[in-house]
């Protein structure tokens, strides 16, 4: 792929590194308004991922709405209120906490895991930060009959149908699918398909399985994510947005009349992921106070701040 510099690591007036990456912006209708990089091939957007698959399994039948459903969009940051609403979703199905097929971990949140760790509490499946969108998976596997021991097999009926909806979300064919950290399938998409997706998930019409998912991340932005990360600060100051970010410094935000911008940092590296999304937008013309606070990543020397990873688009 042909990547291009979208952020510069600059120490004490000295640029000492830098980051590529591509991005693209979509306008409502799903026109490209601009692009740098690739971003006609495809990517694995990770955990970006979600909304879209968390719209087709509601079409599947997933009774989930609000709280909940913003839930099982998130990469959630373990906090108590987020573990209670997984336990939720598992007891409203009537299926065990043990069938959770995500890995054992520590909440991502630095003071939630620090929390943890400091009263000597083992990881546990819960606690992953995927374990609201598998908690989904299997309350859509209950309504639907399926069998919940295989649920992640990218052959099951489930992940049959969430293949089918992403591609048709997304307006384009799955090139590759592969195993994601949480050991779910992980469909590959390209930026400009991802970005139409978002776009098309809070365009789509009230009552809608697509406008459900984008009604509970915006209405909900805690549970989409947490209450100390950038993404909830974004919704929060856009009413209607939507943002998740992904692994590997993927990250797709769509605002509330359907445009929407999807980008990836080739080096993965997550302290330029928000930095260069806040300054997409603001070539959008989104010019608002959060972009100040969410698309600065500041760098120290000692104790002093010596400089910055800023946004070279």
């Amino acid at each position: 792929m042909r990547h291009v510099r979208v952020a510069e690591v600059v120490r004490s007036g000295f640029i000492e590194g830098e980051h590529h990456g591509s991005v693209v912006a979509v306008a409502p209708d799903g026109s490209v308004l601009w692009s740098v990089g690739t971003v006609d091939e495809p990517v694995f957007p990770r955990s970006c991922n979600k909304p879209v698959q968390a719209a087709a399994m509601v079409r599947a039948g997933l009774p989930l709405r609000g709280r909940l459903l913003a839930l099982a969009c998130a990469s959630h940051s373990g906090e108590p209120f987020h573990l209670e609403g997984v336990s939720s979703i598992l007891t409203a199905a009537g299926v065990a906490e043990s069938a959770l097929q995500t890995p054992p971990d520590w909440p991502i949140d630095e003071i939630e895991r620090a929390t943890w760790k400091g009263d000597d509490r083992a990881p546990v499946p819960l606690a992953m930060n995927c374990s609201g969108k598998h908690a989904a998976m299997l309350a859509t596997c209950v309504v639907n009959g399926w069998d919940v021991a295989d649920y992640p097999d990218p052959h099951h009926p489930l992940q049959r149908h969430l293949a089918a909806v992403f591609a048709e979300l997304t307006g384009e064919t799955i090139e590759a699918t592969g195993v994601d950290g949480c050991g779910a399938p992980l469909f590959s998409a390209s930026l400009t398909g991802l970005a139409r997706a978002f776009g098309r998930l809070v365009q789509s019409p009230a009552g809608s399985a697509e406008k459900d998912v984008a009604d509970a991340i915006s209405g909900n932005p805690e549970y989409a994510s947490g209450t100390r990360r950038d993404e909830a600060a974004l919704i929060r100051a856009y009413p209607g947005a939507i943002a998740k970010a992904g692994a590997e410094a993927c990250y797709a935000v769509a605002l509330s009349d359907g445009t929407a911008v999807a980008l990836k940092i080739a080096d993965g590296g997550a302290r330029a992921r928000p930095v260069v999304m806040a300054a997409a937008l603001r070539r959008l013309g989104y010019d608002d106070p959060v972009l100040d606070e969410v698309g600065v990543h500041v760098l120290t020397g000692g104790t002093q701040p010596v400089g910055c990873v800023r946004a070279s688009l």
